[in-house]
């Protein structure tokens, strides 16, 4: 019986030896990559824990001194050391609501339209300028919203509701707002809605639906978790924007079922009275406001990541 013997590997094959050190190599790359994006999602888990940590610290003298009437209170006043967030509070998810209420049918119009309607060769260009006006800076819009808006949303206001109405309000800022959102929440669904398979269409078309049918029953559902996405994105975007709301807000600290009345965010009180001189209590108290701003913005982007997988996996599901 002939024993069959097996090459030693340093008289195996060049090529063999070369593949062998071909996979040693790729494995080494591997680990290092593994590595080096398992460094860069901790940086990321650490500079938000750092976020919160260094806010919460600086806020904490405020927290302390004001306990639950910080969140609760309605009076900001530096010369008697009270500050209540509520004003701020509700000014903010006032504006950012009313920037989503005007925000979301047209840009659902739009990436519609775009995507189902809309000729060919009109497509690039409407796409670029929504993409320009995206890239506009705030202070832009605010400037807009000053000197071209102010006096003519005055004038409307006071039509509608009286002559206490002012051009400078939180009806103002969210309009303003929904300007500048418009074009965030347009992208995110017009890519999604051209994604969607064109059998789709196709057998909703040989059951005998119509384009809005179409739309509504097969179009619409598939691409429903990338439209909520895209309103929480373009809702977070409202709730932080500092510049544009503090031209036409109004900085008044009040809270008022009048919409069409000044009014102030946690952003806009930030940047107008933060600064670099030492404040004493204050500064503390408008980091808390940041603080506050920084868990709202938190908790919407969670609601917005479940909303997401549920679609997902509602339409994986079908």
């Amino acid at each position: 019986m002939t024993t069959v013997r097996t090459p030693s590997p340093s008289v195996l094959p060049a090529h063999r030896t070369d593949g062998r050190n071909r996979a040693r190599s790729g494995r080494r790359l591997d680990r290092a990559f593994s590595g080096l994006t398992l460094t860069a999602g901790l940086t990321i888990l650490a500079t938000l824990v750092g976020v919160v940590l260094a806010t919460a610290t600086f806020a904490w003298p405020a927290f302390r001194a004001g306990g639950i009437g910080f969140f609760t209170g309605t009076t900001w006043s530096s010369q008697t050391n009270t500050f209540g967030a509520l004003p701020m509070i509700y000014g903010t998810v006032v504006t950012a609501v009313i920037a989503i209420i005007l925000a979301v049918p047209a840009s659902l119009g739009v990436a519609l339209f775009l995507t189902e309607v809309c000729p060919r060769r009109l497509r690039g260009p409407i796409v670029a300028l929504i993409d320009l006006l995206a890239a506009i800076p705030s202070v832009v819009f605010g400037l807009v919203g000053v000197l071209a808006f102010h006096n003519v949303f005055q004038t409307v206001f006071r039509a509608i509701t009286g002559p206490k109405a002012n051009g400078s309000s939180l009806l103002t800022a969210g309009i303003i707002l929904a300007f500048m959102i418009i074009p965030i929440i347009t992208s995110i669904p017009r890519e999604g809605i051209a994604t969607v398979p064109g059998h789709h269409r196709e057998a909703s078309y040989a059951l005998g639906a119509t384009r809005w049918e179409v739309l509504r029953t097969a179009i619409l559902p598939a691409g429903s978790g990338g439209i909520t996405g895209a309103v929480m994105l373009g809702l977070g975007r409202a709730l932080g924007e500092t510049i544009a709301v503090a031209l036409v807000v109004g900085s008044a600290i009040q809270i008022t079922p009048d919409i069409t009345q000044p009014g102030t965010t946690m952003a806009e009180i930030i940047a107008n009275r933060f600064n670099g001189e030492g404040m004493g209590i204050e500064r503390n108290a408008l980091m808390g406001l940041g603080v506050v701003l920084f868990m709202i913005t938190i908790a919407v982007n969670v609601a917005a990541r479940v909303v997401v997988n549920r679609a997902q996996r509602r339409n994986a599901g079908t």
